[in-house]
Formats: C-alpha cells, structure tokens, sequence
C-alpha cells in the first residue's frame, strides 16, 4: 500500500511540512548525488503559482544540505516559450535565489538515450538526472491543457532539454497519444520524492492560467502515481479517467486506487474546482497552438561566424552527433538533430542561435 501525505501549509512554514515529508518518507541522502527539481514551466512572478513556489524549493534544499549529501544540484528545463533560457526563468521566479549555491544548468550537458520509437528512436536527457542517486521532483498542483492535470508524473517531462518537448507533443497527434508519452518520459528515470506545492493551485485552463486558487497544503510521496491519484481527487477528477494515471498502473508503476492509499492527513475533494474544457481536445485541435508547436519543433541551431571561435564544444556536447565542423564552422545535420538544443546552452560565446 501507498503511502500520499496531506499536510497543511503556508510559504512561510514550508519547512515544518517538508520536514514531515522526510520524516515519513525516509530517503537515504548522506554521501549521495541529490538532484532536486522544481516545475519551472517559464519564466514568471512567484505569485502567479506557475512554478514551485521559492519557499517550497528552499525548504527543501535546506533540509536536503542539513543531511550531508555528497553532491547537491537544483535544475530544470523550463518549457514551451523558454528553451534555452535557464537561469533567466530560475532568477525571474525567485527560484535561483532560492537554490542559491546549488543551482545547476541542467540543460548545457546531455545524453542521447533510447526512447518509444512510437514516437522517436531517441530523445536528449539532461546528465544530471542520470548521474543522481536520489531525484526529488517538486510538482505544482496544476490542471493542464493536454493532461487535465499536472502532477507527480508531469513534472518529469522537464528532464528533456530543448524544443524535442515540442517535437514529442507534435508526434504525439492525440491527447491519448500524448498521456502515453508522459509516462515514457516518466520512466526514464523514476524519481525517488515528490513534494508537491500545492498552497497555492492552479485551477481553469493550466499549466499558465491566470485561475489561481489557496489550497493551504503540501503534499508527499514516495510513489508518484498514488500521489497523482489523490491530486486528481482533490480536484474532483475520477483518476481511472486519466490516460496518463491508467498507463503508468499498467506499467506497474503504481497504484492510483484510494483503497490501495494510506492517506496520512485529511483528503478534501475541492469545491467547484475548474477543469480544463473538453479534456486535451481544445489543446490538439487549436491551430494556433500547433502553429506555435511546429515553430519550436523546426528551430535548429545556427553558428554566428562573427562570435565563434571553432572550439568546438558544441560538437563535443551534441548527444546525437548532429554537429560537424565546417571550414572552422560548425553546421548541423537537421535529419540527425533532436532540438534539444544543448549546443546553444553549452557554448562558452554565446554564438549558437535558433533558427
């Protein structure tokens, strides 16, 4: 049986539910490699409860520092309207400050990997997240356009650099589709703790909805589809409706069943909480919207000659191999190219730009 923590909470007193979080979930931290990641979908004021709110992060990261790791990072990929943009959306949201020494760009140092060929043969994966012993995901207690809700599971799809975010929601074709591919993205690496934000949500047409609303908790867990189950619950959602919630059960990575639930705290459904219309739709059939996808998904890195100095780091750290260097430029190979765009992350002059 599953164990989802219910504690209420402020900003303020963040620390005193986190601590209670460890305390009910031990996670082994001393002398390990801990990566913490937030939800930082773009960048924005704290106050808009779009991000993990700062004093949640830096709860967390002054309890994680206090069990003597032996490495601690804090990182994220931010999403559609950021790409490359890192340290801007963790200063702007409050969250580098927050991180403060432990802040790590996540998405200047990548790995190829073996993906759902459904989808594409491979996809680029932050480093970071493959050399931690012990990940701690900081979800905000969102709805979603595309998913109905953004959770647990969700918040992984921030491992991925880059615009192949944008490529992977294009390839996907379906709100079906897609929940199956939040669940691969999932699975690459399981985290081991989530702590999830949620004294202020996000109600209406999220993951960037202007419908916020106090919620006053701070949920826990060790297994992100209980966790995800009880959110949808919260939210007045029968979570085996959830593609997302039924794929990852299937894939034996959890149970979202409240009778397999060990509920430590109070579990409230929330009163005329507003849901995303038409449960994806409104999302894969917006011409706008996918107009922008495809935008991101086409963008492919370009040298500017004027600041190159062929070193030749961008070809080093291409996870794919698509960079090659050309009369002392390096182009890319746009059939081999994932847009994970580590390149333009990783370039000590700042020269790669998207084209």
């Amino acid at each position: 049986m599953h164990n989802v923590m219910i504690h209420p909470s402020d900003y303020e007193h963040a620390h005193e539910a986190v601590t209670r979080a460890f305390d009910l979930f031990p996670t082994p931290i001393r002398g390990k490699k801990v990566l913490i990641k937030p939800n930082v979908l773009r960048a924005s004021e704290a106050a808009e409860a779009i991000v993990t709110h700062p004093a949640v992060l830096k709860a967390v990261v002054e309890q994680v520092a206090s069990m003597e790791p032996g490495s601690l990072l804090v990182g994220d990929n931010p999403g559609l309207f950021n790409y490359g943009a890192n340290e801007d959306c963790f200063e702007r949201t409050g969250l580098l400050a927050a991180a403060g020494e432990y802040y790590q760009n996540i998405g200047d140092d990548s790995v190829g990997v073996d993906f759902n060929p459904e989808f594409m043969d491979s996809v680029s994966l932050s480093r970071a997240i493959l050399a931690a012993d012990v990940i701690i995901s900081l979800p905000k207690f969102k709805t979603h356009g595309l998913t109905v809700m953004t959770g647990a599971i969700k918040n992984s799809y921030g491992f991925l650099p880059g615009a192949q975010k944008a490529r992977l929601h294009r390839e996907a074709g379906s709100p079906d589709r897609f929940h199956d591919l939040v669940v691969d993205v999932f699975r690459l690496r399981v985290p081991d703790l989530f702590i999830v934000d949620a004294v202020v949500g996000m109600e209406g047409n999220g993951p960037a909805s202007p419908d916020i609303r106090d919620i006053g908790l701070i949920l826990a867990s060790d297994n992100a589809v209980a966790l995800d189950g009880v959110i949808a619950t919260m939210m007045g959602l029968d979570p085996g409706k959830l593609r997302f919630l039924q794929k990852a059960r299937e894939a034996g990575l959890g149970d979202f069943d409240l009778d397999q639930i060990n509920i430590v705290g109070e579990l409230k459904v929330l009163p005329d909480f507003k849901l995303p219309p038409l449960g994806g739709e409104a999302v894969i059939d917006n011409e706008a919207i996918q107009e922008l996808l495809h935008g991101r998904a086409i963008l492919r890195p370009k040298a500017d000659p004027e600041f190159c100095t062929a070193c030749g780091t961008c070809i080093d750290q291409c996870p794919v191999e698509a960079l090659s260097m050309i009369e002392d430029l390096p182009e890319v190979d746009p059939e081999i190219c994932i847009s994970c765009f580590c390149c333009q992350e990783i370039c000590p002059e700042k020269a790669i730009t998207l084209q």
